[in-house]
């Protein structure tokens, strides 16, 4: 039923660029001619180069996908590329990747691209120390405050023990890369506006990418179970939220929150995503969030096997005291 949306098409895939890297870029410029004129200005251009590097980030995915364009070569190429704006190494990111995708919704191989969660039993066998430590994790303010850094800045540039030369490759490659381009930049207008222009516009957007993918897999009623009974089509259709932003919102996510359908098919490019979830009568049922319900979910922090759905913490406890 999903084969026919799972063809790339160059135009819209040039297009998706042209309306995602180039009006991050023209407004990484604009922030920086704003800086001393107009603090109100450089703000509302931040917001929006903000929306703009969530969109280039959706179409950075898809590249890693093979879906963007129709040639390998080209989403690879391409890939690479966005990836210096979004500061991942393409292949590495690109295994990673197709890893969470081959395991999400899988209890017993949690880990890889996924927000940590744990079990409701898991959580009370932890130490004080432990507990402490996830309950740190899984803060608001630490997902959304330091997550931006850890996910962007730090995590992507460290090589993995024991990685394969390929991903050990990609990984010094963007970095070298990334050092010369923020090198030249600090040296053509000073590292205080390099920051001052980019930094504030990739702390949010990175703040609404972690965002995304927490409600993408993390709400209420989403699919956990363990390898035995796992099933691949059970996680796309259970455990992958379809997320109903306005127009204006699903244009700058680039259409991610239909993610039930990536998730059954992840060669479906962002642009035919809304096509495929309305063509296809599969996706009737299956788990819609609003804005405000994803908002909510953030209150969710662990799995309870026995009720089969997230928690909160003090659900949890009221469940071990009663």
């Amino acid at each position: 039923m999903l084969a026919p949306f799972a063809t790339p098409c160059p135009r819209r895939g040039l297009l998706a660029v042209a309306t995602s890297a180039v009006p991050y870029l023209a407004l990484s410029v604009a922030i920086y001619a704003t800086l001393g004129v107009s603090l109100l200005l450089t703000a509302a251009l931040t917001i929006l180069a903000a929306g703009f590097l969530v969109r280039v980030f959706v179409v950075f995915h898809d590249c890693a996908h093979g879906s963007l364009l129709p040639s390998r070569r080209s989403n690879s190429a391409l890939g690479s590329v966005l990836g210096l704006l979004v500061l991942s190494p393409f292949v590495r990111w690109r295994h990673d990747h197709a890893v969470h995708h081959a395991t999400a919704g899988d209890l017993d191989r949690r880990g890889v691209g996924d927000i940590i969660t744990l079990t409701v039993d898991e959580y009370a066998a932890r130490s004080w120390r432990g507990r402490l430590g996830y309950r740190l994790l899984r803060n608001p303010a630490v997902m959304f405050g330091l997550g931006p850094i850890i996910a962007m800045v730090i995590g992507p540039r460290i090589v993995a023990r024991g990685a394969r030369p390929r991903m050990r490759n990609s990984v010094l490659a963007t970095d070298a890369a990334i050092v010369v381009l923020v090198g030249g930049l600090c040296w053509l207008i000073g590292w205080r506006d390099f920051l001052l222009v980019w930094a504030p516009a990739a702390m949010l957007a990175g703040s609404v990418g972690i965002w995304l993918f927490y409600v993408q897999h993390q709400f209420e009623d989403t699919y956990w179970q363990s390898s035995g009974e796992w099933t691949y089509a059970d996680a796309a259709l259970r455990g992958s939220s379809y997320l109903k932003l306005p127009p204006v919102l699903r244009f700058f996510t680039g259409n991610i929150g239909l993610h039930h359908v990536h998730h059954l098919n992840a060669r479906i490019p962002n642009y035919h995503l809304k096509r495929a979830h309305e063509s296809t009568p599969l996706f009737a049922s299956v788990p819609t969030l609003t804005l405000w319900d994803g908002l909510r979910a953030v209150r969710l922090k662990l799995w309870d096997e026995r009720s089969g759905r997230l928690v909160t913490f003090a659900h949890a406890r009221r469940a071990a005291s009663g």
